[in-house]
């Protein structure tokens, strides 16, 4: 074998390793490389209690409650389902009722999401992509553009007649 051809076997073969590394990784962080679980999400998953996640979806209207020494407890629903969140801390200045959150934590044995983390969308127009995707795809959310595109097009025909 001459110089030339080892060299090409030796590039050849480590080349061959590092692809297999690089999808042995892949394979491993599979399910962590989502950057939210949806409450429907989470329940086909099964994700077990104590494991740490992201939750991400509306709070859903009414269901904001606050209690003693900074508890606050709300539920977290992509239109389909729904889970019931436990903070301690203080929230965003933006969170809300009807406006998209992802809080990071995990569950507890009863099903209740024990979050450490919540983040609120930054201001009236934001939706984090993944959000306005998992919304759009239940027919939940409708995009600001689109709304005003129809009040446009209604305007117009109103004012042709």
């Amino acid at each position: 074998m001459t110089r030339k051809q080892r060299r090409l076997v030796l590039i050849g073969s480590a080349l061959t390793v590092l692809a297999i590394a690089a999808a042995l990784v892949l394979n491993a962080l599979r399910d962590s490389i989502v950057f939210f679980s949806t409450p429907s999400m989470a329940a086909e998953k099964s994700i077990p209690p104590g494991q740490r996640f992201r939750l991400g979806g509306l709070v859903q209207a009414g269901s904001l409650e606050r209690g003693k020494q900074l508890q606050v407890k709300f539920v977290v629903t992509d239109g389909n389902a729904s889970l019931p969140v436990m903070f301690t801390g203080i929230l965003p200045d933006l969170f809300r009722e009807g406006q998209g959150v992802i809080s990071e934590g995990a569950l507890d044995a009863a099903g209740v999401f024990k979050a450490d983390t919540v983040l609120a969308k930054h201001d009236e127009t934001y939706m984090p992509k993944d959000v306005a995707d998992a919304l759009k795809k239940q027919g939940h959310w409708k995009d600001e553009s689109a709304q005003q595109q129809n009040a446009a097009g209604a305007k117009a025909a109103t004012s042709v007649r």
